[in-house]
């Protein structure tokens, strides 16, 4: 496993910047990103000096999402096993990852996603587990598991209902289209659209900075509020969804998406 550390995190004053790294420096996400997701902010809600937190990639790009050359490798031996067990594990490996976006998602602090370039998949789940969304002018959304056979199990259809609306998430996960960050910000899936990615990550620090600015028991009032009514939704979700896809997403349609991407061809999904 690549030994390079996943995120930084670097501070001023009571804002933290967690940007995010892949493997090998890729806006991907493996195994050790979701372990070392759930540890960046387990270890930021816990620490009082943070009173806000901007989430931003690396590089050019936010996330192309879930690395699926180690997806590939990780689903093998369990595609080729047909005992219960082989399910079981796949049930709980997605709960893990899911864990890891909750993570974000139930951290006290504010928390803004400065999306720059593409934000793909995973990448879409981590972005709408954030409270708020700033894109850059050139950033392209998708909610493409469809596209690769498979149900979005992170998040992405449970937290963006609240955020853009049921018809306009039905379109973007049905189809597994991309937008752009003017149609983004139609629907409410960011806030402001600024015209680089220097202006948008300034814009993210200066929008924390104001959250950072007001009462911290106040700020984690708020969102304990908000969440109310969210959370056990959306956690009743994710669990449904982990089930489906411990059930179902070993199929055919899996093996074609991902031989179609190493082949860089369509695929030709069967519904088996």
């Amino acid at each position: 496993m690549n030994d390079e550390k996943r995120f930084t995190v670097t501070r001023d004053g009571h804002v933290a910047t967690v940007g995010l790294a892949g493997p090998g420096g890729k806006a991907v996400m493996d195994e050790r990103f979701f372990a070392e997701l759930t540890e960046t902010f387990t270890a930021l809600d816990a620490d009082d000096e943070v009173r806000a937190i901007v989430v931003t990639g690396a590089g050019p790009h936010f996330s192309f999402g879930l690395d699926l050359g180690a997806a590939a490798a990780t689903f093998a031996p369990l595609r080729s096993a047909t005992d219960a067990g082989a399910r079981q594990e796949l049930l709980a490996l997605i709960r893990r990852w899911q864990a890891a976006l909750d993570a974000v998602a139930g951290v006290r602090k504010p928390t803004v996603a400065a999306v720059t370039g593409w934000c793909i998949g995973g990448g879409v789940d981590l972005a709408v587990a954030c409270d708020v969304r700033v894109a850059s002018a050139d950033a392209q959304f998708s909610v493409r598991e469809a596209k690769v056979g498979i149900v979005a199990d992170l998040g992405s259809l449970q937290r963006l209902v609240g955020v853009i609306g049921d018809g306009h998430l039905r379109e973007l996960a049905l189809t597994g289209d991309d937008i752009g960050a003017d149609r983004a910000a139609a629907i409410g899936l960011v806030n402001h659209v600024h015209p680089d990615a220097d202006a948008t990550l300034a814009a993210a620090r200066e929008l924390a900075g104001r959250m950072a600015a007001n009462s911290p028991l106040v700020l984690r009032g708020i969102k304990d509020v908000l969440d109310a009514e969210r959370a056990p939704r959306v956690e009743a979700g994710l669990r449904y969804t982990a089930v489906w896809n411990a059930a179902f997403l070993l199929s055919n349609d899996l093996d074609e998406a991902m031989l179609s991407f190493v082949e860089r061809r369509p695929p030709e999904f069967t519904g088996r």
